[in-house]
C-alpha cells in the first residue's frame, strides 16, 4: 500500500451540514494506519469520521452513519472496489464518493469514475489534497450549509461572524484583539469539547508546544473578561486537560 504526507491547513472556513452539525465521513480502507490518519485530518476540520476496513463493514457503515462523503480505496480484501461502489451508491445515491488507488492508470481513473466515483485520488497523497477535494465534492454536493451560514458562529448567546469579525453577546458587541478573536473562533469552532494548550497553540500561535503554555493562560484570561465580566460564565477550564466553552447555564 501507499503512503501520504501529513500536510495540514489553517484559516479556512469550517463546513457544517445544513443543520449546523459536523460535516459526516466515511472513510473506506484495509489500511488502519491510513483510516487513523485520514480520521485525524478530518477531526481536525471540525468533522466526524467513521471508518471501515473491508467492503461489508463499509456497507454496515453507510446505512447506521448516513455520511456526507465517502473516501474508498477501490483495493480492498473481500470485495472490489468498484462493486462495492456501486453498492454504496445504491444505498446513497447523492453522497459525493472519493476513490483512492495505488495505481496511476488512466484506465483506472475512468472505471471508478464511470462506476460512480465522483473524484480520484491516487497514492500517496497529502492529507490536505483529500481535504480540500472533500471540501470541493461537499460544496459541490449542497450537503453543507450556504456560505453566509458558515461564516457565523453560534454558543449560547455568544456569536461571532468570521467574515466581518464581529462579536457580540446577548446583542452586546464585544472588541477583540485579533489574537483574542481567533482564540474565541478556534474555542467556539469545537462547543463543549476540551482544547489542550498545545493544539491551542498549534492552531492560534502556529507553532509546537514547549514551555509557551502561559501565553494560553494570559489570553484566556483576556477573552474571559470580554466574554464572560458580569455574565454566566460560557469559558471554563479542565485543570490538566485544557480549555473548553459551552452556553452559559
Amino acid at each position: 500500500m501507499g503512503g501520504m504526507t501529513t500536510s495540514t491547513s489553517r484559516g479556512r472556513t469550517e463546513l457544517r451540514r445544513t443543520d449546523g452539525s459536523p460535516v459526516r465521513v466515511l472513510v473506506v480502507d484495509d489500511e488502519s494506519s491510513l483510516t487513523e490518519l485520514l480520521s485525524m485530518a478530518l477531526r481536525y476540520e471540525g468533522w466526524e469520521a467513521r471508518s471501515a476496513g473491508d467492503g461489508a463493514g463499509a456497507v454496515s457503515a453507510a446505512r447506521a452513519f448516513r455520511p456526507d462523503a465517502v473516501i474508498l480505496d477501490v483495493m480492498l480484501p473481500d470485495m472490489d472496489g468498484l462493486t462495492l461502489l456501486g453498492r454504496l451508491r445504491r444505498e446513497l445515491p447523492d453522497v459525493p464518493v472519493l476513490c483512492l488507488t495505488a495505481r496511476d492508470a488512466v484506465e483506472d481513473r475512468i472505471a471508478g469514475l464511470t462506476a460512480g466515483g465522483d473524484d480520484y485520488v491516487t497514492k500517496p497523497f497529502s492529507l490536505e489534497e483529500v481535504v480540500a477535494r472533500l471540501r470541493g465534492l461537499i460544496r459541490r454536493s449542497g450537503r453543507a450549509a450556504a456560505a453566509r451560514d458558515e461564516s457565523l458562529l453560534v454558543v449560547g448567546d455568544l456569536t461571532l461572524d468570521e467574515d466581518s469579525h464581529e462579536v457580540t453577546r446577548g446583542g452586546t458587541s464585544i472588541h477583540l484583539t485579533a489574537t483574542e478573536f481567533e482564540l474565541l473562533r478556534y474555542l467556539m469552532r469545537n462547543p463543549r469539547r476540551v482544547l489542550s494548550k498545545a493544539q491551542i497553540l498549534d492552531r492560534v500561535w502556529s507553532y509546537d508546544f514547549g514551555g509557551q503554555a502561559n501565553v494560553v493562560e494570559l489570553y484566556i484570561s483576556y477573552l474571559r473578561r470580554k466574554i464572560d465580566a458580569g455574565r454566566t460564565p460560557m469559558i471554563h477550564t479542565r485543570r490538566g486537560a485544557g480549555y473548553l466553552i459551552k452556553p452559559g447555564e
